[in-house]
């Protein structure tokens, strides 16, 4: 599988810069996310550089036949229904598992949004993973996982923080007007 998303990940023009993050578990943040296609250029990225990433999807989508190619591609069905405690859900699937890679996005939507969730910021300190910070930029094509970020206990100043890393990055959305690092 390794060898077939590599030559697609090319054939769709895509470059590949990184490798796999070095411990058994972590948060993978992906930025930015302005389409569902974000999810396939990640799943093609991670698995050719020989990754294995989950992705928390809504356990709505996890029906026949479109739930067999999701867990496939890595998605984990979380309850996101009113009073469900996805953070906890999530810091209940590291403690379950040996390893795991997780690739989420702060942004939270694929809408333009200023406000960017701190959900990865609660999971990270709860699970005791590290972050680190990757993207996918529809401008140059590349994608990229290398910058190991180290939290603090303020989640405020470390998305800010964040929002400072992309925005001196350049990193474009497929759609980039429904991306900002503004605050």
């Amino acid at each position: 599988m390794q060898t077939i998303c590599k030559i697609l990940l090319k054939l769709l023009g895509w470059k590949a810069e990184g490798g796999v993050a070095p411990e058994d578990k972590c948060i993978i943040i992906g930025i930015p996310h302005t389409s569902a296609w974000d999810f396939v250029i990640s799943y093609l990225f991670y698995t050719s550089i020989g990754g294995s990433a989950s992705v928390l999807i809504k356990k709505e989508f996890f029906f026949w036949p479109l739930g067999f190619f999701i867990k496939k591609m890595g998605g984990v069905p979380i309850d996101r229904s009113r009073g469900a405690n996805v953070v906890r859900q999530t810091v209940n699937l590291f403690n379950e598992r040996e390893h795991m890679h997780l690739a989420l996005t702060p942004e939270g939507t694929r809408e333009l949004t200023k406000r960017w969730k701190a959900g990865f910021h609660a999971i990270a300190t709860m699970a005791k993973v590290p972050v680190y910070l990757g993207s996918f930029d529809w401008g140059t094509k590349v994608i990229t996982i290398g910058h190991k970020m180290e939290l603090t206990d303020d989640a405020s100043a470390d998305i800010k923080r964040m929002k400072d890393f992309y925005r001196k990055k350049g990193v474009i959305g497929k759609f980039p007007e429904k991306f900002t690092t503004e605050y």
